[in-house]
């Protein structure tokens, strides 16, 4: 297998998000605000980034992730996706670290630690470009089977053998990852309510709070927009 910049290919960018995106991450993911306004620019912006493993002919992994400043505080913790992201792509501040957009693995190749692999180039990238640390936002995966949980307690629950409960942030903390905080507002996804029925296929004919399927978190309607608050959990890599 081959890293190789999506600079580099454009053939590839082309198929990246129907191959790769589109059947990692829920359908209302790909309308986030600062994502939809940024995303285009880190191709260009920031090329070393972005990357693709690529097998042969095939899209097996990929890998975002933007610079952007933070004094290695708490308090200068960004609120999560959104904040961060916007950060990186509008801050006068020198970057000092690398935060990780997404990691996306084909399905057919989860289980051979591709994940671990696509964390390892981050770390190889910041390192590269003298960056201090690698933050992730990290959305953990079975989160949406508890969306009334708080993630401030969900972050809290451990295995009798002290591992995390959740297999990803399980992931990031075998290949040495530390969590910093949660972080309940990461991500905020807003629209009409005839676009989350179109991305979930679910109705939704009331003001109201709803669970749906592969959300971390509640979907709440109210005079026909729908408003979704993703919590993530921030993670720290050292370079």
């Amino acid at each position: 297998m081959e890293l190789v910049r999506y600079a580099d290919r454009p053939d590839l960018r082309a198929r990246r998000l129907e191959e790769l995106s589109s059947v990692t991450f829920p359908e209302y993911m790909h309308h986030n605000e600062p994502g939809g306004r940024y995303w285009g620019r880190l191709y260009d912006d920031f090329p070393e980034f972005q990357v693709v493993l690529v097998d042969g002919d095939e899209l097996a992994a990929e890998a975002h992730a933007v610079p952007f400043p933070w004094d290695g505080t708490l308090d200068d913790l960004p609120s999560g996706w959104d904040e961060g992201f916007v950060r990186g792509m509008t801050s006068d501040r020198a970057p000092t670290a690398l935060m990780a957009l997404a990691i996306s693995v084909a399905p057919g190749r989860q289980g051979q630690r591709l994940s671990s692999r696509m964390i390892e180039t981050f770390r190889d990238t910041a390192r590269a470009a003298g960056l201090a640390a690698v933050l992730a936002p990290v959305r953990p995966t079975l989160k949406e089977r508890d969306p009334l949980i708080p993630i401030e307690e969900y972050v809290l629950w451990r295995r009798a053998d002290s591992s995390h409960f959740d297999p990803w942030i399980r992931v990031h903390e075998v290949v040495g990852g530390e969590i910093l905080a949660p972080a309940p507002r990461s991500m905020v996804m807003r629209a009409p309510v005839a676009d989350w029925e179109a991305w979930t296929g679910m109705g939704f004919p009331a003001d109201g709070e709803y669970v749906f399927p592969g959300a971390l978190a509640t979907l709440v309607v109210a005079d026909g927009v729908g408003t979704h608050v993703e919590p993530n959990v921030w993670l720290r890599h050292t370079v």
